[in-house]
């Protein structure tokens, strides 16, 4: 008999052998008792020169001492909630010796309240909220993050009849596929006229005051001379001379909001901007790809002093997200998303976002539909393991405090070193490196899939957003000087 057993596999070589020594046993053995020296003696009459190890095979997981093995997680009905239902789902926690339930929450304000509470364990946070509870923007408590669970993965909508003016507006937007990125200048004259005859800012939606959306669609709307509106002491709405009012909706009402004419456009993640197409209730007129390409977008989150009281835990469960990006990542050799349209049918259950899998879809499997006459291929929409979307890079970090600070949530200015102390104060990529190097020793990730050793956290400086300015988050102080609208600083 010939037997092949993968490396994986070989915590079950006790109990191969007790198949092949039991029958020699029963058949050896006259009485009912059997001691050490006749399982020794079976043993050695099993011819096992034909027992071979495929050394091929992954090797087993890392078992990890976990000071907690039954775990609570929050998420928000989003298509970028993929890498934690992903690695419950195929099994990757439970390799970890983790026993992980997943559970929704009604806003990113309660999600936070309920991981700061003690409630969740963890959750898929806005990128923003481990930062502005960690300096106390709203509810101060430390929170960290270990794991980046993705890029991009948002747009913003307009309602039909705003794409009709902006149309009006720009000619050129008539095409049936007008050139992108689609700037808001078309917007503005519509933005005047509503102030001027409504005596109010034109209304607008994002999903909360620290999210990518809100700075992301502010980013837009500035690019184009559009005030969306300064954070002040006495002002924590954000609405302090703004031309836009920027409202908070959760995500799953951004649609009806639209349909109502409560807002007029909004910033959302998926699958919200393609419900609104096949809704035919409005256009998406640009995604965050396009605001910044391989934007940062969100992260799993814990509070600090769990993070401490749970070092080994917190390292299995970032093992497992990371195999869960990698999957939800992985191309044939064509270039093809191989596991994305399983994601999609998984996430379209109820008990995650729950919207229909055709909507789900277009967006996970690199389709984007803008209109029905123009439908674009964008692969990398959502992103979640490529180009180290999953490291927990300290300049993405950075970035959403010059945010903050140029929109007056941080109200005081603050020195350059101050921005860099904050980051490796909320971003621990020592934790992720620990559990990447875990999974390259099992076989499960390549070294090349993680950033050389040398690497500082700072990704490279880049132009590529919408108006060409340049961010390096070595300089914090002359990127938030660099822009027209927003507050200055003294160098």
């Amino acid at each position: 008999m010939s037997i092949v057993l993968g490396a994986s596999r070989l915590r079950h070589l006790a109990c191969l052998l007790s198949v092949l020594v039991v029958p020699v046993l029963l058949v050896g053995c006259s009485s009912g008792e059997v001691t050490l020296e006749d399982l020794e003696a079976a043993a050695a009459k099993v011819d096992v020169s034909d027992l071979k190890i495929d050394e091929t095979d992954d090797a087993p997981a890392a078992m990890l001492d976990l000071e907690k093995s039954d775990l609570k997680f929050g998420f928000i009905k989003l298509t970028d909630c993929a890498p934690l239902v992903i690695a419950k789902e195929k099994g990757y926690f439970e390799d970890e010796g983790l026993n992980v339930t997943l559970e929704s929450q009604s806003n990113w304000k309660i999600l936070l309240d309920n991981v700061i509470n003690g409630q969740l364990d963890g959750a898929h946070m806005l990128a923003g909220q481990p930062i502005s509870a960690t300096i106390g923007i709203g509810t101060k408590s430390p929170i960290v993050t270990a794991y980046s669970l993705d890029y991009n993965g948002n747009g913003i909508t307009v309602s039909n009849a705003v794409w009709e003016q902006m149309q009006e507006n720009d000619p050129k937007l008539k095409s049936p596929t007008p050139e992108h990125p689609i700037s808001a200048e078309s917007l503005k004259p519509i933005v005047q006229e509503y102030l001027a005859d409504q005596g109010k800012p034109f209304p607008m939606g994002m999903v909360f005051p620290v999210s990518t959306h809100n700075y992301e669609i502010r980013y837009w709307l500035a690019a184009a001379g559009i005030h969306p509106g300064m954070y002040t002491e006495s002002d924590l709405n954000g609405f302090q001379g703004a031309e836009v009012q920027l409202s908070t909706v959760p995500p799953p009402q951004m649609p009806q909001n639209l349909e109502a004419d409560i807002v007029k456009g909004y910033c959302v993640g998926e699958p919200w901007n393609q419900k609104a197409v096949i809704a035919g209730i409005g256009v998406p007129v640009t995604t965050n790809y396009d605001i910044w390409k391989n934007n940062p977008e969100k992260v799993f989150g814990v509070t600090k002093a769990w993070a401490e009281e749970n070092e080994s835990t917190h390292l299995a469960v970032i093992k497992a997200l990371i195999r869960a990006g990698k999957w939800l990542d992985e191309t044939d050799g064509s270039g093809k998303l191989v596991n994305r349209q399983e994601a999609a049918k998984i996430l379209s259950r109820k008990d995650y976002v729950g919207a229909e899998e055709d909507v789900i879809d277009n967006s996970m499997t690199g389709t984007f539909v803008f209109q029905e006459t123009d439908v674009r291929e964008m692969p990398d929409f959502n992103v979640f393991f490529k180009y180290y979307a999953s490291y927990p890079h300290y300049s993405d970090c950075i970035w959403f405090l010059t945010q903050m600070r140029r929109w007056g949530q941080i109200t005081e200015p603050k020195p350059a070193d101050w921005y860099e102390e904050i980051a490796k104060e909320v971003y621990k990529p020592e934790i992720y490196r620990q559990a990447a190097e875990l999974l390259i020793s099992e076989g499960k990730m390549d070294a090349s899939e993680m950033p050389a050793a040398d690497y500082d956290g700072y990704r490279e400086a880049t132009s590529e957003f919408i108006d060409g300015n340049t961010y390096d988050g070595r300089d914090p102080i002359g990127y938030i000087n660099s822009f027209e609208i927003g507050n200055k600083e003294e160098l």
